[in-house]
C-alpha cells in the first residue's frame, strides 16, 4: 500500500465521480483520527489546536505551502489558537483521493514528521 503522504495530487478537471462513502472511509482509516467525513460525504475536515497565534499562523502558512505545491486548496478558518481545515474537490463536488493525500501531508505537519 502506498502511503498517502508520499503521493502527489493528480490534476482533476471533473468528469469522474466523487468517492463513494465506503471508499472515502477506507482512505480515512489511513489518516489521524482527527479527520472526519461530513454527513453528506462531500468534505473532509479536521480541527487543530495551538498554544498561541504565532504557532497557529505558522501552521496555516505551512498548510498553504502544501496546498500550493499540490495545486489543491482547502478552506482554512483560524483564530488565536485554533485552525479548521476542510478539503473537498470542487471539480467533482465531493471527495477525491487528492483530499486524502493533502490531509495526510497536513498530518505530517501537525505531528512534526
Amino acid at each position: 500500500m502506498t502511503i498517502l503522504a508520499e503521493k502527489r495530487c493528480a490534476p482533476c478537471e471533473g468528469g469522474v465521480p466523487a468517492l463513494a462513502r465506503p471508499a472515502a472511509e477506507a482512505m480515512l482509516s489511513q489518516l489521524n483520527p482527527r479527520w472526519k467525513i461530513s454527513e453528506d460525504a462531500r468534505q473532509l475536515q479536521a480541527e487543530f489546536g495551538f498554544r498561541n497565534y504565532f504557532r497557529t499562523l505558522a501552521f496555516v502558512n505551512a498548510v498553504a505551502y502544501v496546498a500550493t505545491q499540490e495545486d489543491h486548496h482547502p478552506d482554512i478558518d483560524f483564530g488565536y489558537n485554533t485552525c479548521t481545515i476542510r478539503w473537498w474537490t470542487h471539480a467533482v463536488d465531493g471527495l477525491s483521493e487528492n483530499d486524502f493525500i493533502c490531509a495526510a501531508k497536513v498530518d505530517r505537519l501537525a505531528d512534526g514528521k
